[in-house]
């Protein structure tokens, strides 16, 4: 049994190929600059486990504490920062085809749990054991069993942890999951609830009771808090131009996208984008005791 308190990282070298369908890195591997000067736009999903240190990590926006026994979900298409960077993380991460036929919804992990008790050892002894099996059957084109259905395990693990009481229904959080669904695939064409109401064969008065239900917004709300997100995180995480990135959204003017971002996030595009780019302080370097592959100080 080891308490929250006695871990550290992952040592420098369990991280496997970039190419490898499922690998393990530390923290610090996901952004070229130490500082995490801007947020980095990730390209493949994520668990994120602390294992030392205290910290604040930013998802898409959204300030998550972090201590050790924090695990976050992150998805690809997400963008990630670290502020301050004075806390460390061993990192799972895999490609979106790793888990196809196995019976398990990434979906279904939440983005941020504290874990404890019998549920931390548990996952600090799966994650463990993913950074050694990765290390060692690198490359083994045999093992690619082995590491999904380890992964599998680990997920449905953490899917199968006790939820937070919700007020909405089980028919208004199954139909807003299926707007969500249908965002994605369509927010880059159309913001009109009323199109999404046809294609999910529904009113836009159903979809606004459920999106009210579960997240106290309406749809129409819930529509465009999407759209502003994507601009957000191609504005912090990339150069691309303020225009290129309005039309990639559906917006055939610059300043209709000016005016939809500034109503959305309180700020211009340019401002948000300067914004993002102000450097942060280095990071604190402190001591480390030796640790094994999860973070564990030897001899815990």
């Amino acid at each position: 049994m080891v308490s929250s308190g006695q871990l550290s990282p992952a040592p420098p070298g369990t991280a496997a190929t970039a190419s490898a369908e499922i690998d393990t890195v530390t923290l610090g591997d996901l952004a070229s600059d130490p500082r995490w000067q801007r947020p980095v736009l990730l390209d493949r999903d994520l668990l994120v486990l602390t294992t030392g240190g205290h910290g604040t990590a930013e998802l898409d926006f959204r300030a998550l504490p972090c201590r050790p026994g924090t695990l976050l979900r992150v998805r690809a298409g997400q963008v990630l920062r670290c502020v301050g960077a004075q806390f460390d993380a061993t990192v799972v991460r895999w490609d979106a085809g790793a888990l196809r036929g196995l019976d398990v919804d990434p979906d279904a992990v939440p983005a941020r749990v504290q874990l404890a008790g019998e549920d931390e050892d548990a996952v600090i002894t799966e994650v463990s054991q993913l950074v050694v099996d990765c290390q060692r059957h690198r490359g083994v084109a045999a093992a690619r069993g082995l590491l999904r259905h380890q992964l599998a395990v680990l997920l449905l693990r953490l899917s199968l942890l006790p939820e937070p009481a919700q007020a909405a229904t089980r028919a208004e959080t199954a139909t807003f999951h299926r707007l969500c669904r249908e965002v994605e695939r369509g927010y880059q064409h159309t913001r009109r609830v009323e199109d999404y109401a046809v294609r999910l064969g529904c009113s836009v008065r159903t979809l606004t009771r459920a999106c009210l239900a579960v997240t106290g917004r309406s749809a129409k709300q819930v529509v465009d808090e999407r759209v502003a997100l994507q601009a957000s995180r191609l504005l912090a995480a990339t150069d691309e131009p303020i225009a290129r990135i309005g039309r990639r959204l559906g917006f055939s003017e610059p300043t209709n996208f000016g005016r939809f971002f500034t109503r959305e996030v309180g700020v211009s595009p340019g401002g948000f984008r300067a914004a993002r780019e102000q450097p942060l302080p280095p990071p604190v370097v402190r001591p480390r005791p030796p640790a094994d592959a999860v973070g564990r100080p030897r001899g815990a």
